[in-house]
């Protein structure tokens, strides 16, 4: 796997190994818009990671997760706001690529989401509705919270490119 490197360095190539196999901004971008479910991981009270599926959308910038309110990924990081997430793809080995993000957690707009206007959430809200629902606008079921990432580090990895390589 590719090591990790700062949102700021997204692009230089500041990865000491894997750089053959690490993702540009644009196959991040690309590969994030193309996924549906990601894998959570936070801090539960006791210290240990939990780890759930959850559905997000990527804007470019940030990864914005829609979770339940009352479920335990909320209630971690009410608790504590530190996050990873992992979305990736592929079952052979040459096959394998993803992308982990890492950073806080930070909610946006009124949890549970009713759908009082937001302007922040506006284009996330747009961009999960058509990705996940097929609808142009966002469906509020007084149960979900919006979740904004946007990480510290990013590392990424497709081993397509090892097999490439040859």
């Amino acid at each position: 796997m590719a090591e990790s490197r700062t949102t700021e360095d997204r692009g230089t190539g500041s990865q000491r190994r894997g750089r053959r196999i690490m993702m540009t901004p644009e196959e991040i971008d690309a590969f994030l818009a193309g996924r549906r479910t990601c894998r959570v991981a936070t801090v539960s009270p006791d210290g240990r990671p939990h780890v759930g599926a959850l559905w997000f959308v990527w804007d470019g910038t940030s990864l914005w997760l829609y979770s339940i309110v009352r479920s335990r990924r909320a209630a971690d990081l009410r608790r504590d706001p530190r996050i990873a997430v992992l979305v990736d793809a592929g079952e052979e080995y040459g096959e394998l690529r993803g992308v982990e993000l890492a950073g806080t957690a930070v909610p946006v707009g009124e949890s549970p989401r009713t759908g009082e206007p937001c302007a922040e959430l506006r284009a996330p809200e747009q961009l999960f509705a058509r990705k996940n629902f097929g609808l142009d606008a966002m469906p509020h079921d007084g149960r979900h919270t919006w979740l904004r990432l946007t990480p510290d580090t990013i590392v990424s990895w497709d081993f397509r490119k090892l097999t490439d390589a040859h």
